[in-house]
């Protein structure tokens, strides 16, 4: 590439910049920053460095998007917060917390006020107001209720090597941690499921399911066995 080329490119870039920094968006450092033409940005947002936004992005007022974080094809709403966050052709709606580590991968729907935490995967789901799931989980094909709490280490199980198929979580659920959710499966409204289950039939409303080996202890096992030194 010329030297010529490279300076337009750059000059584009930096054009593109300052039209958002006239429009109230705050850009502390730009180092990183890459936001394509007829990317729409709020008044009162902030970008932060190494955030890219590509292709047809909105993002509303008063959000804080970065650093790290990529956006493509997707709608933010206002007062959103993204954090280190891989975001593709999806919607996120107002007052969101995400990140950090988070992937939202194409056609979800995040809710109002819900919150991701760091190494949280969603596919394709939709998940409804307030919603929690903190940590670790993988949420695919998915349709979650409001105020559902996922516990640290869930999946929905999505995929039987030949077809994928969809979990269903009613509103007030919870998701004890280590869950495994064997697609087709329903959570009822407010059911409950106890930690390291495996979940293969549908949770009446305000149920506790169990699924799990009872616990077996053998003892000075270790020591026949000589594992212990």
């Amino acid at each position: 590439m010329s030297k010529n080329s490279t300076e337009d490119l750059l000059s584009k870039r930096m054009n593109e910049i300052e039209k958002h920094l006239q429009n109230g968006v705050d850009i502390p450092c730009f180092d990183g920053v890459m936001i394509d033409p007829g990317v729409e940005i709020g008044e009162g947002t902030v970008i932060l460095p190494g955030t890219i936004l590509r292709g047809r992005v909105k993002i509303g007022k008063n959000c804080t998007i970065g650093p790290n974080t990529v956006i493509e094809d997707s709608e933010i709403g206002d007062g959103v917060l993204l954090d280190e966050v891989r975001c593709r052709q999806s919607k996120v709606k107002n007052g969101c917390n995400i990140g950090p580590f988070v992937h939202i991968r194409p056609n979800s729907d995040i809710g109002e006020n819900v919150h991701l935490g760091n190494f949280v995967e969603v596919k394709n789901s939709t998940i409804d107001t307030g919603t929690k799931v903190s940590h670790l989980t993988y949420v695919g094909d998915s349709d979650v209720g409001k105020r559902v709490n996922f516990g640290c280490g869930t999946v929905t199980v999505n995929y039987n090597g030949r077809e994928k198929h969809r979990t269903t979580i009613m509103d007030d659920a919870f998701i004890g941690c280590n869950t495994n959710l064997i697609a087709p499966v329903t959570v009822g409204r407010g059911g409950y499921t106890a930690a390291g289950s495996t979940i293969t039939d549908s949770v009446p409303e305000d149920s506790l399911a169990i699924a799990r080996a009872r616990q077996v202890n053998k003892n000075g096992w270790c020591i026949k066995a000589k594992i212990k030194k």
